[in-house]
């Protein structure tokens, strides 16, 4: 692989900040969801995560910039120019040979025990050789990056349960299913879904905040609904059937005769889903409405109620 700061196009002494946002960048510009049918951008998208592994990781840096590691993030084999061979002096190698093992027990017998010969072998071989040679097992790529988006939904689509298309920050779309029970401003985690971490590497997440538009006609209280419903003088003081809105459409409601301005009724099930499968309920309150203009016979009724009330 090409050098990493050549393949995110930045410095050697970029900052971790700039790393960071030039391999975004780069991801989201070379991602597959958004160039499915070009192979090229692949490759790249694979470059670049390559990449990243290393310079994202502060360790790995440090080692490809002393030379420890290539750009395959594979350790250079270092240390051994001028070495005929292993094993006892004058192998029939033709080349003097070099006793790791006698020099190792020589400085350690001379030192007290530790000391050079075993730091000569760690120098050479890496951590590997310290512990008895059982060093640590591969370090775990860093994770991806969680990304934060937000989902704008009206309470017909909360109620209904509707499947909505998203585009992340990633470049990716995605359907997202309103969750049951869901409430305004509820982040919910898409696991997977973040920027990719490299080609070993566990992707991050999408962090997705959840936000209802206000409704002109309902109010919410957790899975319930309350909604004004207005009623003409005649059907409250003669009861009746009057028409009450929800979120699928409008229903029939039986009312007493007498009902008062404020009455609210409580209509089961029509309110928004909750958590365990069932739904909330619809409270209607009335408003008692007059008729519109002048009517005589109204107010002659209503003189004579005045009339028998301070009389």
């Amino acid at each position: 692989m090409r050098n990493p700061y050549e393949v995110l196009g930045v410095p050697k002494a970029a900052s971790e900040a700039d790393i960071k946002k030039a391999y975004r960048k780069l991801a989201k510009e070379f991602h597959p969801d958004r160039n499915k049918t070009d192979v090229k951008a692949k490759d790249r998208f694979a470059e670049v995560n390559s990449a990243y592994e290393i310079l994202g990781d502060a360790d790995k840096r440090k080692q490809f910039d002393r030379g420890e590691i290539d750009a395959d993030g594979r350790p250079r084999a270092t240390g051994f120019e001028g070495f005929g061979g292993f094993g006892g002096g004058g192998g029939g190698g033709g080349g003097r040979g070099f006793d790791f093992e006698s020099m190792a027990r020589n400085q350690r017998g001379g030192m007290g025990g530790g000391g050079m010969g075993e730091d000569i072998f760690s120098h050479i071989f890496g951590e590997a050789f310290r512990a008895g040679g059982a060093g640590p097992g591969p370090r775990q790529a860093p994770r991806g990056e969680d990304v934060s988006a937000e989902l704008i939904v009206t309470l017909e689509q909360v109620g209904g349960e509707e499947k909505l298309r998203l585009n992340l920050p990633t470049g990716r779309e995605v359907d997202v299913m309103i969750p049951k029970g869901v409430v305004d401003g509820q982040t919910i985690r898409l696991r997977g879904l973040g920027y990719g971490g490299g080609p070993r590497a566990e992707p991050g997440d999408a962090l997705l905040t959840i936000r209802i538009q206000p409704h002109p006609r309902f109010k919410t209280e957790g899975a319930d609904l309350r909604v004004s419903v207005d009623v003409p003088l005649d059907d409250a003081i003669l009861g009746g059937t009057i028409r009450v809105p929800t979120l699928t459409g409008a229903v029939e409601m039986k009312m007493p005769p007498m009902t008062s301005s404020g009455r609210t009724f409580r209509l089961r099930g029509k309110g928004l889903p909750k958590k365990d499968g069932t739904r909330g309920d619809l409270f209607a309150t009335t408003a008692i409405t007059l008729p519109a203009g002048d009517d005589e016979a109204l107010a002659e009724f209503a003189r004579a109620r005045r009339a028998a009330r301070v009389g």
